[in-house]
């Protein structure tokens, strides 16, 4: 147990590339059961706290922190889950069930009346909370973190924002470790090189996250894109898209799509390979690496030229 714990925090502390091949093998069959486990228990609000405005907020945060951006992709999956786990608490409280019994509308306007003052700060402690389990010895203290809000027009005192953090904290159930797709990349990448070392993943890593970002707040496109080419249907039906929905919080597939992208920017001539080398890693197919990468690349064709 004390090993397990010991090479746990090991593996959160090292940069990329300094893994040793046995801890990079534990960990991806960790990863990949728990990305599995995510993926069987998705919630019908999955996805609701990863909008883009929400996102552009959070890395943003982290820059002007000066974070590193992972605390980003890992403070969106603690927001999402205490968020939906918060929200369900306040429809079973005896104040929100008075209000529904008398007027629906009044639950709706109850909840968010509950929620609109005090959620900055529930982002924000997310951010704290994933910046704090990333090991980083760049740490916002809470006197940094008064003044940091105190600059966005918030009020709040070091006791409220220990408050915040507890509240965040206990409402996950003391539970901080998820699957983030930059985790994901990082750990995959670093497996690829050691399978096949000809492949550049230093030169990859750099791109990889400038994709990665892309892709997380394009998210919505580019799925909606995805689902279309897998369906071969303009208008997927309405049970289409419920049974689409674990492809879009599948972060071994996001991972694997990243680096398949970066690889056609980069190394065309290693794409049949490392596609190949990917899948034989993650089990996941061939085609479904390509049809993600080339949606992609014609996002991206698309953004930065932009049909006139």
């Amino acid at each position: 147990m004390a090993k397990r714990l010991l090479r746990s925090r090991e593996r959160l502390s090292l940069k990329f590339g300094q893994a040793s091949f046995e801890l990079l093998g534990d960990f991806l069959i960790n990863f990949n059961q728990k990305n599995k486990e995510n993926l069987d228990s998705l919630s019908k609000c999955c996805g609701s706290f990863k909008l883009k405005p929400l996102l552009d907020c959070i890395f943003l945060i982290c820059q002007e922190l000066k974070l590193d951006p992972a605390v980003g992709y890992h403070a969106t999956e603690l927001l999402q889950r205490f968020m939906v786990k918060h929200l369900s608490d306040l429809l079973v409280t005896p104040e929100t069930s008075a209000a529904a019994a008398s007027e629906p509308r009044n639950l709706e306007d109850s909840i968010f009346d509950q929620l609109k003052e005090k959620f900055p700060l529930i982002v924000f402690s997310c951010v704290q909370l994933a910046n704090k389990m990333s090991l980083n010895h760049h740490m916002i203290d809470t006197g940094t973190a008064v003044s940091f809000l105190h600059l966005l027009g918030l009020s709040v005192s070091k006791k409220t924002i220990l408050e915040s953090e507890l509240m965040v904290f206990k409402g996950l159930e003391f539970k901080l470790i998820y699957p983030n797709p930059l985790t994901s990349v990082e750990t995959l990448l670093e497996v690829l090189g050691h399978n096949d070392p000809s492949v550049p993943v230093k030169r990859l890593y750099h791109l990889c996250r400038h994709v990665l970002q892309f892709i997380t707040l394009q998210k919505a496109a580019i799925y909606d894109s995805l689902l279309k080419v897998t369906t071969q249907r303009a208008s997927p039906s309405k049970e289409q898209r419920e049974k689409f929905v674990t492809v879009t919080e599948d972060c071994m597939l996001l991972g694997v799509g990243v680096i398949a992208v970066a690889v056609f920017i980069l190394y065309i001539r290693k794409w049949e390979q490392v596609i190949g080398e990917l899948s034989h890693i993650t089990g996941i197919s061939v085609k479904s690496i390509s049809d993600f990468a080339h949606v992609t690349l014609a996002h991206i064709v698309g953004f930065l030229c932009p049909a006139e």
